[in-house]
C-alpha cells in the first residue's frame, strides 16, 4: 500500500512537470519560429533588394522610350539586357524585370525587360507583352512607387494557388533626370528555401522537446524516486562546503557513501557537479583570457587600417590652392570604408571615396586590397574610368569571397581647377559653387567593382572655380537610422552642409557628424560614416585665365 502510494506521488509530479515543460517549449518554439521566419525573411528581402538596386543602374530611365521604339532591338537595349540577364543568375535570383504598369487603374502592366534564372523552370514574357495586374497588393504598390515617392516595395506572396510558387518580389522606381518614376524594376526571389528552413526548423523544435521530454522523465524520474528513500545530510553538508571554498574535496562522496541505492547515484552527481564547476572555472579563465587577446589584435587592426588612411591635414601644404579634410567612423572595430588622396603627378591630385560590401576584419582586409589596386593604377594619363576598369578586372578574378566596392575615383588638375570622375556604382558627389549652396551633382553611375568581368567605366568632368567646393562621402551617412528606423536621407544631409556656409573642410565634416549625432541619438551606429571635403581656392594662372 505504501509502495503504490510512493508510485503515485512520483506519478504525479512527474506528469505535472512534463506538461509544463511540454507547454514552455511549445509557446517558447513558437516565439522563435516567428522570430526565425522574419529574420530569414528580412534577410531574403534584403538580398533581393541589393540586387534590384544593382540592377536598377544597369537602366538609364530617360532611354526607356528609346527601348520602345526600338521594340527591343537596340544596342544599348542589348546590353542592358545582357548585363541584367547576368545579375540575374549571379545572384540566384529567379526573374529581373521592368515593367510600365497602366496608370490610370494600374489593372495592367507591359513588360520592357524581362530576364530569368537559367536553372529554373519558368517562361519568360517577352519585350512588350501586357498582362493584366496579379493582384490588389500589386496594384497599391505600383501606385506608391509612382504617385507617393516610396524609394522601395516588398510583395510577399506565400499564401493559397501561386502560379510561380511561393516567392517575394521586391521592386524599385526608375527614375528619369526629373526625379519622376518611368518604370518599375522587379526582382522575384522563389521562397523553397525560406520554406526548407521553416520546415527544418520545425522538425528540430519537435525532436528537441522529445528528447527534453525524454530526458525530464528519465532524469526527474529518477531524482524525485530516489530523494523519496534516503536522507541526503552528507550530500548536503559537501554541498555547502563546497559553495563556501569552491575547490573539490580530498575524499569523494562516492567514496565515503559506499552503498550502490539512490543515495550513491546522488553521491556521484554532486562529485561530477563539483568537478564539472572546476572545469568551468578554469575554461571561463582561459575564455576571458582569449578574449582580452582578441580585443588586443582588434585594436592593433584598428591602428593598422588608421595608419593606412591618410591622417595629415593640410596634407600638401606647398599646395596651397585647395583645402582638403577626411574623415572615417568605423561601426565596428574595423571598417570597410575608405578614402585616400595623393599626387598623381605635381599638378593632380587623386581624391577616392569607397565602401566595400562587408564590415570587421574581412570588410577591413578587401578595403586595404581595393586601396592598394587603385593607387597602382591611378597614374599620370591614366583617366579614372581606365583606371576603374582595370581594378575592376584584377578583383573580379581574385574575388572568391564575392565581395565588392563601390567607389569613386576623381582626378583633379589643381592648375585649372578641372576635374575628371567616374563612379562605380557609389553614392552621388555635392557640389558646392562660390557664394552658392550644396547640391547633388547626378552624374551617371557605373556597376560597382567585383561585380561583373569585362565591366567598361564611363568618365565625366566638371570645372572647379574658385570658391567652389566638393562633398563626397558613403551610404553610412544618408542610411544612418535612428530608433524608429527612420533615414537620414540626402535632405538633411544637404541641411547639414548648407547650416553654416563660411565653415572650413573641417567644419562641414563636423556639421554633417552633428546632424547625423543629433538626429539618431542614441540608437546604435550600423554602418561606417565617411566623408571628404575639398575647398578649391584657385591659383594666380586660374584667376588670370
Amino acid at each position: 500500500m505504501i509502495g503504490k502510494l510512493r508510485y503515485s506521488i512520483v506519478f504525479r509530479i512527474l506528469s505535472g512537470i512534463v506538461v509544463l515543460l511540454v507547454l514552455l517549449s511549445v509557446f517558447i518554439g513558437t516565439i522563435g519560429y516567428q522570430g526565425f521566419t522574419s529574420a530569414l525573411l528580412d534577410q531574403y528581402a534584403d538580398g533581393a533588394f541589393r540586387t534590384a538596386e544593382s540592377a536598377a543602374e544597369l537602366v538609364n530611365a530617360d532611354h526607356i522610350p528609346r527601348f520602345i521604339e526600338s521594340g527591343g532591338k537596340s544596342s544599348e537595349y542589348q546590353a542592358a539586357y545582357f548585363s541584367m540577364d547576368r545579375l540575374c543568375n549571379s545572384q540566384g535570383v529567379t526573374f529581373i524585370y521592368v515593367i510600365q504598369p497602366d496608370l490610370t487603374d494600374y489593372g495592367h502592366i507591359t513588360f520592357i525587360f524581362s530576364t530569368i534564372n537559367h536553372d529554373s523552370h519558368y517562361s519568360l514574357y517577352d519585350f512588350g507583352f501586357v498582362r493584366a495586374t496579379t493582384n490588389d497588393d500589386y496594384r497599391v504598390k505600383y501606385r506608391r512607387l509612382y504617385e507617393e515617392g516610396s524609394e522601395r516595395e516588398l510583395v510577399i506572396r506565400d499564401q493559397g494557388y501561386i502560379q510561380t510558387d511561393p516567392h517575394i518580389t521586391a521592386m524599385v522606381p526608375l527614375k528619369g533626370a526629373d526625379g519622376r518614376t518611368k518604370a518599375i524594376l522587379c526582382v522575384q526571389r522563389q521562397m523553397d528555401v525560406l520554406d526548407a528552413a521553416r520546415r527544418q526548423y520545425i522538425r528540430n523544435l519537435f525532436l528537441s522537446l522529445g528528447a527534453v521530454v525524454l530526458m525530464t522523465i528519465l532524469v526527474y524520474g529518477a531524482y524525485i524516486y530516489r530523494s523519496l528513500l534516503f536522507p541526503i545530510q552528507t550530500i548536503t553538508g559537501e554541498a555547502e562546503r563546497f559553495a563556501d571554498e569552491s575547490i573539490p574535496s580530498g575524499n569523494k562522496l562516492t567514496d565515503m557513501i559506499l552503498n550502490r541505492d539512490e543515495i550513491g547515484t546522488l553521491a556521484g552527481s554532486v562529485d561530477r557537479m563539483e568537478e564539472q564547476i572546476c572545469s568551468y572555472m578554469e575554461n571561463l579563465t582561459r575564455i576571458t583570457a582569449e578574449k582580452e587577446r582578441i580585443a588586443a589584435e582588434l585594436d592593433v587592426a584598428r591602428k593598422i587600417q588608421a595608419g593606412m588612411l591618410p591622417q595629415l591635414f593640410p596634407p600638401f601644404p606647398d599646395k596651397t590652392c585647395i583645402d582638403l579634410y577626411a574623415t572615417m567612423h568605423p561601426a565596428r572595430e574595423v571598417g570597410g570604408d575608405f578614402y585616400d588622396f595623393f599626387l598623381v603627378d605635381d599638378d593632380h591630385l587623386a581624391l577616392v571615396i569607397a565602401d566595400v560590401s562587408g564590415k570587421g576584419i574581412p570588410g577591413a582586409l578587401f578595403m586595404m586590397i581595393s586601396d592598394i589596386l587603385i593607387r597602382s593604377e591611378v597614374k599620370p594619363g591614366i583617366t579614372p574610368a581606365t583606371a576603374l576598369t582595370r581594378v575592376n578586372e584584377r578583383i573580379y578574378k581574385n574575388n572568391r569571397a564575392e565581395m565588392f566596392v563601390t567607389v569613386w575615383l576623381g582626378i583633379l588638375e589643381l592648375s585649372t581647377g578641372k576635374l575628371q570622375a567616374s563612379n562605380a556604382g557609389h553614392e552621388y558627389p555635392v557640389i558646392k559653387r562660390a557664394g552658392g549652396s550644396y547640391e547633388l551633382f547626378k552624374e551617371v553611375h557605373g556597376l560597382v567593382l567585383g561585380a561583373l568581368d569585362d565591366m567598361v567605366y564611363k568618365d565625366y568632368e566638371l570645372k572647379l572655380e574658385k570658391g567652389d567646393s566638393i562633398f563626397v562621402y558613403t551610404d553610412g551617412v544618408t542610411e544612418a537610422t535612428d530608433a524608429d528606423n527612420r533615414l537620414f536621407g540626402t535632405g538633411r544631409l544637404l541641411d547639414s552642409l548648407n547650416r553654416d556656409k563660411d565653415v572650413t573642410v573641417k567644419g562641414v565634416l563636423d556639421e554633417v557628424l552633428a546632424g547625423i549625432r543629433d538626429f539618431v541619438k542614441n540608437a546604435p551606429q550600423f554602418d561606417d560614416i565617411t566623408m571628404m571635403c575639398l575647398y578649391y581656392k584657385g591659383t594666380d594662372e586660374n584667376e588670370n585665365g
